[in-house]
């Protein structure tokens, strides 16, 4: 919440913002008070009309900060939740993740390490996030169903922002530079690191239905959910023996056990190609794979155009580990 308003009732403090503003009927007045002058958590709205004042009790943001609000769909079944801004980072050598801009992804950590250390993460006024966990399958999703509706993540490449018209932005993932980024706590700095600038497809921000932005989605370094498939359950094309990439509408590809909310096409979001031409990342699967894996998303800073949203990568067991896998945490 802010700590100051300005003249137009929006947010002035810590960060100025003319989307997210309290409006008034005429001759109405009021009275806004945070719950602190450093971080407010909560705040008290009283409005005065005719002489009658009606105030509200203490109202509870459900979000830490550098967690945003991720807007509930009932096509995966989640209630609204919150969600990390910024990829885990670890807290020293420690067991304890935090979302923070700054510093680079932890990574070199498997989907069982992810998942048994997400309740320790650090809310930055100290306090441990107990409910937290490793994000799901459907909250990912639910973000990606979200980004894919928003006009302002898409561009033709000549200024146009139309749903499913050129492609949705999929972050680092040129590999230039070869290596992961960190983030800025400027949200209008989309292309922080890359060298890019606007109509690459190299911004690292989308944003939301809500106005919420959320940073690297895709590119930069992969993120586990908790999403695990059984062995000779995967997806592919029929007779596979190794794993390959896959365009999401291939109409060879065999969906098998994939669950069919992890589709592209569940998001119900129209005039979308599913392919990487959009953006929207591909499939790396094997048919013929007789082990269980676990789900990695967003791909990594090398991956061109294999990156995107609803990138998915099913070559890991959820003991594996290595230098680009990343995770996000929600609550």
């Amino acid at each position: 919440y802010p700590i100051t308003l300005d003249a137009n009732n929006c947010p002035a403090t810590p960060v100025p913002d003319t989307t997210r503003c309290l409006k008034f009927s005429s001759s109405t007045n009021f009275i806004y008070t945070p719950s602190t002058t450093t971080n407010p958590q909560s705040y008290t709205l009283a409005t005065n009309k005719s002489g009658n004042y009606l105030s509200s009790s203490p109202i509870t943001n459900i979000c830490p900060l550098n967690f945003i609000v991720v807007p509930g769909s009932s096509t995966y079944g989640t209630n609204d939740f919150c969600v990390m801004k910024y990829e885990a980072k670890q807290v020293g050598a420690t067991t304890t993740p935090i979302s923070q801009a700054s510093g680079l992804p932890w990574v070199n950590i498997s989907q069982t390490t992810a998942i048994a250390n997400a309740p320790n993460t650090k809310n930055q006024d100290g306090s441990t996030c107990t409910t937290c966990h490793l994000i799901t399958e459907a909250e990912w999703m639910t973000i990606a169903q979200n980004v894919l509706s928003v006009a302002s993540n898409w561009d033709n490449g000549a200024g146009v922002h139309t749903v499913g018209t050129g492609y949705i932005y999929s972050g680092h993932n040129d590999n230039v530079p070869a290596n992961a980024l960190e983030a800025s706590s400027d949200d209008t700095l989309g292309y922080a690191g890359t060298g890019q600038s606007t109509p690459s497809n190299q911004k690292r921000t989308l944003t939301l239905t809500n106005g919420e932005v959320i940073w690297d989605m895709s590119g930069n370094v992969y993120d586990w959910t908790s999403g695990t498939i059984a062995g000779s359950a995967q997806p592919g094309l029929a007779g596979e023996v190794a794993y390959a990439w896959k365009q999401w509408n291939n109409a060879s590809l065999l969906q098998n056990g994939l669950p069919t909310n992890s589709m592209p096409a569940s998001t119900g979001v129209a005039g979308i190609t599913w392919n990487s031409s959009a953006g929207v990342g591909q499939l790396y699967s094997n048919y013929g794979e007789v082990g269980a894996r676990a789900f990695l998303r967003g791909g990594l800073w090398g991956h061109g155009g294999y990156a995107g949203v609803l990138y998915l990568d099913l070559r890991y067991s959820a003991g594996s580990a290595n230098t680009g896998i990343g995770f996000r945490v929600s609550r």
